[in-house]
């Protein structure tokens, strides 16, 4: 598989250093408006998984990691670049600029095979979760998009718990801020988002709520969900208030999640019991990690707890398409 980054960004950053340890996937190129300087800096150094344990140094038009040279660009559109030229298989797209099918397509137009998108994308294209509806994909689809950290976590959760019944759902995810806000208060169309990321804790509008409904019709009028941005730098506490269908118990609802972790969903999700912090989940590369400890009911109100990464755990499922595409 010859892979192409476009957009080098956090997740797309995070992607680089990983396919580069890898030797089942070639990390061919990647394309960024950035000084190409400041984007091997970037690579080398990072603030919330630490340096590079290798080597990385710019050769020309060229990244040398670990010896390997990828080629970089610095083109603002996809049609500039020669994808064709290059025999890209798959361009992840990250920068989350080019997330419609008419955007995503220019890549198929420089001559890319498939294109995986970074987050959610627009309606027209097919919204696939690795670990709930992979097996949906086909050869004919072209471009794909993966759903977000939020969306891959929420809905493993909804599915699982949906043995027992679900009247209603009210989500809240605590997310590390993220680079769409800001250092100091600033203007911004939602304007909570525009104050400055590391003083307050602060509400934010998120399309999770659709999504889920996209690929879960089922909960259609059944939930709502929201995102608190807090003053870390990674990781995410997903809390989930849920009306239960039917009577539970505590033990019954970690008895399905533990069992779960165990079989058909190990290595998407994972159960613990330790009184874990949210650093203690960077690295982790499951779509989340339900809470035994903190999981409470009263009557049929569930209260459960979810932790992930949600740059590692997100890259780990981008990572796990590849090796879907490959087969096709």
């Amino acid at each position: 598989m010859r892979i192409a980054i476009n957009g080098m960004g956090r997740i797309g950053r995070l992607l680089a250093r990983r396919l580069a340890a890898q030797t089942e996937h070639d990390l061919v190129a990647v394309n960024d408006i950035m000084d190409p300087d400041n984007l091997i800096y970037l690579l080398k150094y990072d603030s919330v998984y630490g340096s590079f344990p290798g080597t990385i140094s710019g050769e020309g038009n060229a990244i040398s990691i670990d010896g390997k040279k990828i080629k970089s660009y610095q083109k603002t559109h996809p049609s500039e670049l020669p994808w064709k030229e290059l025999d890209i298989d798959i361009v992840l797209e990250c920068t989350g600029n080019f997330t419609n099918k008419a955007g995503a397509e220019e890549h198929l137009k420089a001559g890319a095979r498939k294109v995986l998108l970074s987050t959610t994308g627009s309606a027209e294209i097919p919204l696939m979760v690795y670990g709930f509806n992979q097996s949906k994909l086909t050869a004919d689809m072209r471009i794909i998009s993966p759903g977000g950290c939020m969306t891959n976590c929420t809905v493993h959760i909804i599915y699982i718990l949906n043995a027992i019944g679900i009247r209603s759902a009210q989500l809240n995810i605590l997310h590390s801020y993220t680079s769409r806000q800001e250092l100091t208060d600033a203007p911004y169309k939602q304007f909570r988002r525009g104050r400055a990321a590391g003083a307050s804790i602060i509400p934010v509008e998120i399309d999770l709520q659709q999504s889920i409904e996209r690929i879960m019709p089922g909960m259609k009028n059944k939930l709502a969900a929201m995102s608190t941005r807090i003053p870390v730098a990674n990781g995410a506490m997903a809390d989930f208030s849920f009306v239960l269908g039917n009577p539970a118990s505590v033990d019954q609802v970690n008895t399905l999640f533990r069992r779960s972790a165990e079989s058909d969903y190990k290595g998407i999700l994972a159960y613990t019991e330790d009184p874990v912090v949210s650093s203690d989940i960077r690295g982790n590369t499951h779509s989340c990690v339900v809470d035994g400890s903190l999981t409470s009911l009263t009557g049929n109100h569930l209260k459960l707890i979810v932790w992930f990464d949600n740059e590692y755990g997100f890259t780990s499922r981008m990572l796990n398409w590849l090796e879907c595409l490959k087969k096709m």
